[in-house]
């Protein structure tokens, strides 16, 4: 099958893998991709009329190589290039020659792309940018779009975050196994500021955004294929599944935020949401826990819940507490506060979040939670002050209208009154 949408998957496939090798191979990142773009050029060329070759990763790494030492020929010497048909006309020879530039490093290459985008000298939202660039291919426009940025903004972040990792002592042999596993968790927490990015988008502006959480759990499932018995990538996918599978109930009509209990639970994608739950019960059969295993463990019990209803609250509120100790963070007990409330009252939870004041002061969800609180006690006048701090925090239009709609229901009730 040659049509134009098996090629295009095929490329944005094999990227990673082609993109790590050549990486490998030249130990410069512009040079890497300007090789792999040259190999998807001609790609689109010869694969059309030729069929498509055994194994495209290959056909494009030998290819991307190729090109880019000719390239570089032209410039020292001004020689011509080889014909398309010498660089296109792999045949047998494309497998044995990509074996020794690719397959024998194949999980160290992708990681060391991955982790070069984490480098810790970049700032969060550099990382993301680079990493979906580099490894998922996305134009500058689109993920200018994302970051709600201009393009020129957008190709400076890039640019700026390319020389600084250009500049720096890159390493490019094989890592140590304690070394694997520091870029492992890097690499983590990068896939999941990516999805976060997307999760966090308001609806109106899904359309004019690309689809981050898409992307972050190709990322993830990248990471799987790499670390398949690693119980805390399994639990990493396994949360970013079962999150997305609510993406289609979390906005109605005017673009308001849906609380969970309040979501239409037919409307959440059940496949999803299954390949998701086989997962973090592998993960678990482990018996390592770790934070991500902990977090998907509760998203799975939210999503086995045919109703809100029907949801274990003692059951996440012991695994908020345990990631707790995991990883203590006034962000997790803020988290963890909403289960208090649901298996011991407002009161219980109120009282919880108390001592976060200080720490979590400039946090839109602090304040939305303790309103909300107060307003199940019937303290109607600090409800108000909390809603009202809650609005000039938020980070969306739908965070602050989902605020006001608390809002708009205590001035009713106080009119009735």
């Amino acid at each position: 099958m040659t049509d134009l949408a098996w090629i295009d998957g095929a490329l944005t496939s094999a990227r990673p893998q082609a993109i790590g090798a050549l990486l490998r191979y030249f130990r410069d990142l512009e040079t890497a991709e300007e090789a792999y773009q040259d190999a998807c050029l001609r790609a689109l060329k010869a694969w059309p009329q030729n069929g498509p070759p055994r194994d495209p990763a290959a056909w494009l790494i030998m290819v991307g190589r190729n090109a880019a030492l000719d390239s570089k020929r032209k410039l020292s010497r001004q020689d011509e290039l080889p014909s398309e048909d010498l660089l296109s006309d792999l045949d047998d020879v494309e497998t044995p020659m990509a074996e020794r530039l690719d397959t024998a490093n194949y999980r160290d290459d992708i990681l060391r792309l991955l982790f070069i985008c984490c480098h810790p000298g970049l700032p969060a939202t550099q990382q993301i940018a680079l990493a979906l660039r580099v490894v998922s291919g996305l134009s500058v426009k689109q993920i200018a779009r994302a970051f709600l940025v201009s393009e020129a903004a957008m190709e400076q972040r890039i640019t700026r975050a390319k020389r600084q990792v250009g500049a720096g002592d890159t390493p490019f042999e094989t890592p140590t196994p304690e070394e694997r596993d520091a870029r492992l968790l890097a690499v983590m927490a990068m896939i999941y500021l990516v999805f976060n990015e997307g999760y966090s988008t308001a609806a109106k502006d899904a359309a004019a955004r690309i689809p981050l959480c898409d992307e972050a759990i190709r990322l993830a499932r990248l990471l799987q294929r790499l670390f398949p018995s690693e119980p805390e990538v399994m639990g990493l996918t396994a949360l970013l599944m079962l999150q997305h599978s609510r993406a289609a109930a979390r906005f109605d009509a005017d673009d308001a935020v849906i609380l969970l209990e309040d979501q239409d639970r037919s409307l959440w994608n059940r496949e999803l949401i299954n390949e998701g739950l086989a997962l973090i019960d592998k993960a678990m059969r482990h018996n390592q826990p770790g934070p991500y295993q902990v977090q998907s463990a509760v998203a799975a019990l939210h999503a086995r819940a045919r109703r809100a209803a029907d949801t274990d609250w003692v059951q996440i509120e012991a695994l908020y507490r345990a990631l707790e100790q995991m990883q203590p963070s006034p962000v997790i007990t803020l988290n963890r506060a909403v289960a208090v409330s649901k298996v011991s009252g407002p009161q219980a939870a109120l009282d919880l979040i108390a001592p976060l004041e200080a720490p979590l002061g400039g946090y839109f969800h602090f304040h939305g939670t303790r309103g909300a609180l107060l307003l199940q006690l019937g303290r109607t006048a600090e409800a108000r002050t909390a809603f009202d701090r809650a609005i000039a925090l938020a980070n969306t239009v739908a965070e602050a209208a989902h605020i006001r709609q608390h809002l708009d229901r205590l001035m009713a009730d106080s009119a009735t009154g």
